[in-house]
Order: structure tokens, then C-alpha cells, then sequence
């Protein structure tokens, strides 16, 4: 199984100087495999993608964690939508009074853009998920919904023997750098339990988060005690602050790595690199 980093930045995309290191464009992650392929997420990232390649799939699966504007900005500009009878299965969370195609929409409408959702000319699946198993060929999908302003879901993806976790958006404890002592009730932990690889937010710093409780993003904290305590192998700080450029990126792993002597490797998410696993 193989992943590549698309789309490293929270909040909205950038193309300055100071963020090309690591990414300016916003979420989105690919996953493959010798037979398919997954799209994590559809901010602007997946403009990156090779769209004749994904043209010519026979079908295309975009995974959707949530719906804020930077885990959907790139879609309604994702050729592969307008081929003709392409069989394009889009998931995400439900759970609202409102169905995932009536949120999805509203984007595909104006004022936002031109062109309605049901003009579309691909044979478009829309499937709403909450705390759900399923597979798509021979990957293995658990999604649980994790705490984040509106629903969000995390998803654990399985392929043979390895995991990956994807947990964009996330505050795995609401008001509190220190999580719960039982792990069943800190968010998102059965989908981080033992991942080879895990993709998690690290928007705020440990001195900025009292002012962000509630905003739905984890601190450093959060995160490196999170991934110790669920047995990760590697994890990749991801959802970079937008208002934070890459050497502040580079020092603040730098002090990571000097204040905790963690049993896994901690990373830096960057746009264009791919892994395999």
C-alpha cells in the first residue's frame, strides 16, 4: 500500500514562499494499491492528481471526513467528474437532518459554483457513512465519527497486514491538553489502536491551544500523547496552520523531538512526498 501527500494545509490554501516546503494546498491524501485507489478527502490538493490516469479507473472513490470548505474546495474542479458514465462513488458522514447529497448541493449550486450537482454527466454514488465498516476491493474501511465542529468522521484503513489512520480534524480532548486515563473515551482511539502510519492534525501549538478550546483542533500535546498511548509506528504531524511557515514547522518538530522521547517516528507531513508501507 502506497500514500501520497497531495494537500498538507488546514484552513485554507497558500501559495506563499514560506509554505512551499511543506504544502500550501489543503487536505487531501492518496492511497493505492496494485488494483485501486482512494482519494482522502478533496480540498485543493486533489488538483494534483493525474486526471487522465483517474479517468480511465474504472470507478473513483473519494473519501470525505468532513465538509468544511478545505476537505471539499478542490472537488467541483476534479475533471473526472464531468467524464461521461465514469462511475464515481463519493463518501461521508451523515447524521444530520440534512442528507450528504443535500450538503454536497449546496456547493454544487450557485451563488458557489455553476453547475448543479444533478447536471453532472458521471454516474455519481453518494454514500452516507457514520461509525461503518465496508470495503472498497481489498481495502478494509472502519470510520467512527470524532470530535470536530459538525460531523467528522476518522477513518482506519486496512490493506493486508498494514493500517493507516486519517484524522484530519480532530481535538481528541475538549479543554484539556491531558486525555482521559481510559482510553474508550478519548475520540478517535480505536481507530489509532496500533496503525502502522497515522495522519492526524497538529494545527495548534501547546501555548496556543487554551485559547482555541472548542475549534475542534488538537495541540501538539494532543497528538504525540494520542499516538504514544494507542502504539502507533509512525506518525505524520498534518493540517499545518496556514498562519505558521516552514520553519516554524521545522522548529517546532525540533522541540517535539527534544521534549518527548517518543517509541515512534514523529514526520512532518509534505505535499508531493509518497510512502509505501
Amino acid at each position: 500500500m502506497k500514500f501520497k501527500f497531495l494537500g498538507t494545509r488546514g484552513s485554507y490554501p497558500s501559495q506563499k514562499e514560506e509554505h512551499l516546503s511543506y504544502g500550501g494546498n489543503t487536505s487531501c491524501v492518496e492511497l493505492s494499491n496494485h488494483q485501486h485507489r482512494l482519494i482522502l478527502d478533496a480540498g485543493t490538493g486533489i488538483l494534483g492528481l493525474d486526471f487522465e490516469l483517474y479517468a480511465n479507473l474504472p470507478r473513483i472513490d473519494i473519501l470525505l471526513t468532513h465538509l468544511h470548505m478545505d476537505h471539499i474546495q478542490g472537488l467541483a474542479f476534479f475533471k473526472p467528474l464531468f467524464k461521461k458514465n465514469l462511475e464515481v462513488h463519493i463518501w461521508g458522514p451523515g447524521g444530520t437532518s440534512n442528507s450528504l447529497r443535500s450538503h454536497l448541493n449546496r456547493y454544487f449550486s450557485p451563488p458557489l459554483f455553476p453547475v448543479p450537482i444533478r447536471e453532472l454527466p458521471c454516474q455519481l454514488h453518494i454514500h452516507e457513512i457514520s461509525n461503518s465498516t465496508f470495503t472498497i476491493g481489498a481495502f478494509e474501511i472502519t470510520t467512527a465519527f470524532v470530535i470536530h465542529p459538525g460531523p467528522t468522521l476518522g477513518y482506519r484503513i486496512k490493506n493486508g497486514a498494514k493500517v493507516i489512520t486519517y484524522i484530519p480534524d480532530h481535538e481528541p480532548m475538549v479543554g484539556s491538553q491531558k486525555l482521559y486515563n481510559k482510553d474508550k473515551w478519548v475520540s478517535g482511539f480505536s481507530l489509532c489502536k496500533n496503525a502502522d502510519v497515522l495522519i492526524h492534525d497538529s494545527m495548534y501549538t501547546k501555548e496556543e491551544y487554551p485559547s482555541k478550546i472548542g475549534w475542534g483542533h488538537s495541540s501538539t500535546e494532543h497528538v504525540i500523547q494520542l499516538a504514544r498511548r494507542a502504539g502507533v509506528k509512525q506518525l505524520f504531524l498534518f493540517h499545518h496552520n496556514p498562519e505558521y511557515p516552514d520553519n516554524f514547522l521545522e522548529q517546532r518538530l525540533d522541540r517535539i523531538r527534544q521534549n518527548h522521547h517518543e517509541p515512534y517516528d514523529i514526520l512532518l507531513a509534505t505535499q508531493g512526498m509518497e510512502y509505501e508501507l
